[in-house]
Order: C-alpha cells, then sequence, then structure tokens
C-alpha cells in the first residue's frame, strides 16, 4: 500500500500516557497505522491529520481496544511478539527496511550499513536513514535500534532524548 491515504478513509485513534511522554496509536481497517510519542494528544492528533491529510479521524476513546491495548503493551514489554496487524504505509523500499528492522530483537541494535547490507544494497546506509525517518509507526517499527557505523546515538524522529529512553528501556528488559 503506498503512503497515501484514501480519500474519506476512517482511521480510528487513541492516547495514552507511557515513559515516552504521550502516545497516539491509530487503526484503519486493515492495522495501526501509526504510532507517533509527543508532548501533548492535541499535537499527536495534528500531526496523524498532517501524515493522513485525506482521512476521517475519529477519536476511539476506549483505552480496552484491542490495537490500542496491544500497542500500549508492547511498548511496555517489546519482547513479546507485537499482538495487532500493522497497515504499513510507504514506498516499497522503506517497507523493506522497516521489516528489516523489525527483525532486530529488543535490546540489540545496528547501524544503518548493516541494515543496507542485510538488505542486499551495501551503498544505500543514507536511503535506510530516510526510510526510518519516514517511519509513522515509532518503537513497533524498531528505527530506535539504529545506531551509527560507531555504536553512537544518531537522530531519532521523535527526539534523542526518546530513543535513549527507549534504548534503555529495553536493555533493562533484557537484563532480567
Amino acid at each position: 500500500m503506498s503512503g497515501k491515504s484514501v480519500l474519506g478513509e476512517l482511521i480510528a485513534w487513541q492516547t495514552g500516557h507511557c515513559y515516552l511522554g504521550e502516545v497516539l496509536v491509530a487503526r484503519t481497517v486493515a492495522g495501526v497505522c501509526a504510532v507517533l510519542p509527543g508532548e501533548s494528544p492535541e499535537e499527536l492528533v495534528a500531526e496523524l491529520a498532517r501524515r493522513f491529510p485525506n482521512a476521517i479521524l475519529e477519536h476511539a476513546n476506549n483505552s480496552r481496544a484491542e490495537w490500542f491495548a496491544g500497542v500500549m503493551n508492547y511498548l511496555i514489554d517489546s519482547r513479546r511478539p507485537l499482538s495487532v496487524q500493522l497497515d504499513l504505509r510507504g514506498t516499497d523500499f522503506q517497507r523493506r527496511v522497516w521489516r528489516a528492522l523489525q527483525e532486530i530483537p529488543s535490546g540489540s541494535s545496528a547501524s544503518y550499513g548493516e541494515i543496507a547490507r542485510r538488505m542486499g544494497v551495501p551503498s544505500a546506509s543514507r536511503a535506510v536513514a530516510g526510510a526510518c525517518a519516514a517511519n509513522p509507526l515509532a518503537v513497533v517499527i524498531p528505527c530506535h535500534r539504529i545506531l551509527r557505523g560507531d555504536g553512537s546515538l544518531s537522530g531519532y524522529r521523535w527526539g534523542v532524548r526518546r530513543k535513549q529512553a527507549l534504548l534503555s528501556h529495553e536493555q533493562g528488559l533484557s537484563d532480567r
């Protein structure tokens, strides 16, 4: 599926709070299409509207909804398999990168170059970085697990502070 939303497509959304701050989870009939961390629900709904300009956005107002609870539970413990279907919207290359990122175990990391090599396109490190930056599914597509080639933190779409919090959280899980 492309990155465009269908005219009039219904997207349900719900917000919650966790160690990352506020988190918005949104879904279409095909699955979860966005997981966005931020500072306030208003900011996150505005970002969702920018990402899906043709969609009809509907507040689900149901923290017990299976799709919302499944994502929030994954935020708590990313060692467990994700229990929700994803609606991945991007180019073919972006979706290939995102699938490669999902293969990195919780508590582990890789470099942009490693992901490019795993995908069979060793010269595509910058394109991998671009796909990470375009990722609308924070944590469930774990672009936070990508580090620079020297092992240091690189940029993160939702801020380096959140990236460090995610890595520390996952490392703490793997130390248990």
